[in-house]
């Protein structure tokens, strides 16, 4: 008997009585069979935002649960997207010197802990290539350096680079250079950054001397959409660690790290397994 296919859908919507039920009530035509379902009422602005995977029969196929909910969709005035739980996302990682977030996502990839497929590495400088190339990936050299208009003309050829890999997801691990809006607006919600620190605080170079020179009691690490606005995009997953007063600020530094490899593993993880909705300026997460 063949195997049943499990789709994850996400979906958000103006809030109303008996819109849950006609969701399910559709699944349920399909002779769909739910697996997790995570509901949510932003009882502010009455505005409804789910996650439901389920099982499909083998009759039944993601072009036609596609097909068919298109039209409930319409009628709910909702915004959706479905996909197949087995399908990896390609996803396109960007770094530049500093290898720890990298070397922790590819260790989950290797794995099989992320359900990704990795066509491209891309960093400005040349300095893991040897790290990646080992992993069996491709390496792309890409400097982005120059004043204004030549910086423009380096991320014009990372967008061509970026569309040739069918990039679905792009992950900045650690990569030192800010998408230009324009960049941004082509992949929304769609490029996942990792900050040093907890947004908005300690914003800027060495954030870790600054925490330091403050005396915090708590640092870490803010995972988030990218946009047009610096730091300033949807907020996916936070970590925090505990800062002792004998912490040195390579202390804190070597403990912010722990911070950033886990909020990057898990903002990748909640959108690899749609479990994100964003609405307005906020994330809207169904954890694990």
């Amino acid at each position: 008997m063949p195997a049943s296919t499990t789709l994850l859908m996400t979906l958000d919507c103006p809030d109303r009585v008996g819109l849950l039920a006609r969701i399910t009530g559709f699944i349920a035509a399909q002779r769909g069979n739910f697996i997790e379902v995570n509901q949510y009422t932003d009882t502010i602005s009455n505005w409804f935002l789910a996650r439901f995977a389920f099982e499909i029969p083998p009759n039944a196929t993601l072009d036609s649960v596609r097909r068919d909910f298109t039209h409930v969709a319409e009628e709910l005035g909702a915004r959706w997207e479905l996909r197949d739980r087995a399908k990896p996302l390609r996803t396109v990682l960007l770094v530049s010197r500093q290898d720890h977030c990298l070397a922790d996502l590819l260790w989950r990839w290797r794995s099989h802990e992320l359900n990704i497929e990795i066509p491209l590495v891309i960093s400005n400088h040349e300095d893991l290539r040897a790290s990646v190339e080992k992993e069996g990936l491709p390496f792309l050299h890409l400097p982005i350096e120059g004043a204004a208009g030549k910086k423009d003309a380096c991320f014009r050829h990372l967008a061509d680079v970026l569309c040739k890999a069918r990039a679905e997801l792009i992950v900045l691990c650690r990569y030192m250079q800010i998408f230009p809006e324009w960049l941004c607006a082509q992949y929304p919600n769609a490029v996942i950054n990792i900050h040093h620190s907890l947004l908005p605080s300690f914003a800027g170079a060495d954030p870790y001397r600054r925490a330091y020179d403050r005396g915090v009691k708590l640092i870490g690490a803010t995972c988030h959409y990218a946009t047009e606005k610096l730091d300033a995009g949807p907020i996916i997953h936070q970590e925090v660690i505990h800062a002792e007063h004998f912490h040195t600020p390579d202390d804190l530094r070597r403990l912010g790290r722990d911070c950033e490899k886990l909020a990057l593993a898990r903002g990748v993880r909640f959108h690899v397994e749609y479990r994100i909705v964003v609405h307005g300026s906020r994330a809207i997460v169904f954890g694990d």
